[in-house]
């Protein structure tokens, strides 16, 4: 059987012969292995002979090299360094005939041979280098051939899950038929979109952070091919993709017979099919969305009235709008990738985007499976079901932070409650003005409530930026200042009064001074923005103005 290993140096995998099998050829049964026996698993895919001393510029990887010892004949102890260099250009092993131009391989060379796992075979006298080529040739030939047909067959079977109209559950159903164990099909960041077998056996194999709390996978985003867990147990990664767009990877745990070459060969052909799936899904979704999302817009922004069928109509769409309901809208964040570094074309985006509509669709349905979810341009809206009030913010918090990922970040905002369908509308407006001021706050991957905003809300109205600029620096003078570190101090001693209500003591303590300090500062403050103990305008003027300051974006001081 063709099995896959790692090339010397490269981490690629190949398919051919182990040395192993080649020693048990017909023609090379009377050969010798003398030396690096742990290398007999070593694969051999062409054979080469050693014509001339610096044969290194014409070996490839996985060759056998056949050589009567006749270019080192002046220099036998030649063949020490020849090793080495054989090894590291990743070859397999050398076949040396004894005879009338090396009388024997020396010692040091077999020494180091087996210290590197590098196979030295001596081959009987009465056989020819011809014979050997044909043979081993002949073999792997006869091998790919074999490969080739296994790799048609294993291609039908799967486009025949495709045109039934199956999915990638029957993918890894059918995989698991071929590998035993575990196979599982995840999105770029890891989230489960089809398993079949034993995840008891997936769990072994990565170890204790391959798989998450929340079912993820989590395997190194370049891992491809054979990989090895922390406690040595195999399993293989086979990437997902069409073009340049990356959709996820399949990973597969073999059963207890281990993995083949045509176990891998069947991975790679699942993925294509794979990639064939998830794009037909991606297009079918896009063409409902499209309906969904006009529907729900219709709905967001009024232009749709709340008549008694529309909930009727929701439903037919598997949403649930007849009940209390909260909005929900992620949005990306501006000027940044939404999948990868392919993602700038036009055509890349929009499907990014639809992807990035999937998943979010996918992780709010897991929470509520009635709720209403749509995509508008670069964001995505999601309507709810009313969770208890204290529930909202962290129900947003674990969705985003399930969603987001190095390569795309958004903000987002949820809604106060509303009683029914005729409350959307305001709902919409409230989420969305927690993305635009939670972003100001919080700057990017901003997650708010809007009635954690507060006087924030007003703020964000306010779209020039001169004009708060100018308002902070007329009401705080020097205190806008970062580079004083005794104007930072006397600006963090003013907020603090302000939240206390001028209560000296209570500052005093909040700040570690001694009362009397306290007073000292006060008179200072005084002289530097006004009587704000006495004035209750200015205080209003000064905690507003000490609010703006906390805005993000607001280049004041």
């Amino acid at each position: 059987m063709a099995v896959p290993v790692r090339a010397a140096r490269t981490g690629t995998l190949t398919y051919g012969l182990r040395v192993g099998e080649v020693l048990r050829v017909s023609t090379l049964g009377k050969a010798r292995l003398l030396a690096g026996s742990a290398g007999l698993d070593r694969v051999i895919e062409r054979l080469n002979v050693m014509e001339v001393p610096d044969i290194l510029p014409w070996v490839k990887p996985h060759e056998l090299l056949l050589t009567t010892g006749y270019p080192l004949r002046h220099d036998p102890a030649g063949l020490v360094d020849l090793v080495t260099d054989l090894d590291a250009r990743g070859l397999a092993a050398i076949a040396i005939k004894v005879g009338p131009y090396l009388d024997e391989i020396p010692a040091q060379m077999l020494a180091h041979a087996d210290a590197l796992g590098f196979p030295v075979i001596q081959l009987p006298d009465d056989v020819g280098f011809d014979d050997i080529l044909n043979q081993v040739l002949t073999d792997v030939l006869n091998r790919q051939a074999a490969l080739l047909a296994r790799s048609e067959e294993i291609h039908r079977a799967f486009l025949e899950i495709v045109l039934r109209g199956g999915g990638l559950a029957e993918l890894t159903d059918e995989l698991v038929g071929l590998l035993g164990g575990c196979v599982v099909i995840a999105d770029p960041a890891g989230r489960v979109l089809a398993r079949s077998g034993a995840l008891e056996a997936l769990t072994a194999a990565l170890g204790p952070d391959g798989v998450d709390g929340s079912g993820r996978v989590l395997v190194r985003t370049r891992a491809r091919g054979l990989c090895t867990g922390p406690d040595g147990a195999t399993y293989a990664v086979v990437p997902v993709a069409a073009g340049e767009l990356d959709h996820g990877r399949i990973v597969a745990v073999p059963g207890e017979r281990g993995v083949s070459g045509e176990d891998v060969l069947a991975l790679e052909h699942a993925a294509t099919v794979a990639a064939l799936v998830v794009t037909r899904e991606l297009a079918v979704t896009a063409v409902e969305s499209k309906y969904q999302a006009d529907f729900l817009r219709d709905l967001l922004t009024g232009r749709r009235r709340a008549a008694p069928d529309v909930v009727g109509q929701a439903a037919s769409l598997g949403w649930d709008l007849g009940r209390p309901l909260v909005v929900l809208v992620a949005e990306l964040d501006p000027g940044r990738p939404v999948g990868s570094t392919e993602g700038n074309r036009s055509g890349d985006r929009r499907r990014l985007q639809e992807r990035f509509v999937t998943e979010w669709t996918t992780a709010v349905r897991a929470v509520d499976a009635a709720a209403a979810v749509a995509g508008f341009g670069s964001e995505v809206v999601a309507v709810l079901g009313a969770p208890a009030p204290d529930r909202l913010l962290p129900l947003a918090s674990e969705l985003a932070a399930a969603l987001r990922g190095p390569q795309r970040t958004f903000a987002t905002g949820v809604s106060r409650c509303v009683p029914d369908v005729p409350g959307l509308p305001r709902a919409y407006d409230q989420a969305q003005q927690a993305v635009r001021v939670g972003r100001r706050l919080q700057g990017r991957s901003a997650v708010a409530h809007f009635d954690g905003l507060g006087i924030f809300r007003l703020l964000s109205l306010v779209e020039d930026v001169g004009e708060l600029q100018a308002y902070v620096a007329e009401t705080l003078g020097d205190l806008v200042r970062d580079d004083v570190p005794e104007l930072v101090d006397l600006r963090r001693t003013l907020a603090v009064l302000l939240e206390t209500n001028l209560n000296v003591a209570e500052t005093a303590r909040r700040l570690h001074f001694h009362y009397n300090t306290l007073r000292y500062r006060v008179v200072k403050l005084e002289r530097m923005v006004g009587p704000f103990t006495v004035d209750s305008s200015l205080r209003l003027n000064l905690a507003v103005a000490l609010r703006v300051l906390e805005m993000r974006g607001l280049d004041i001081r």
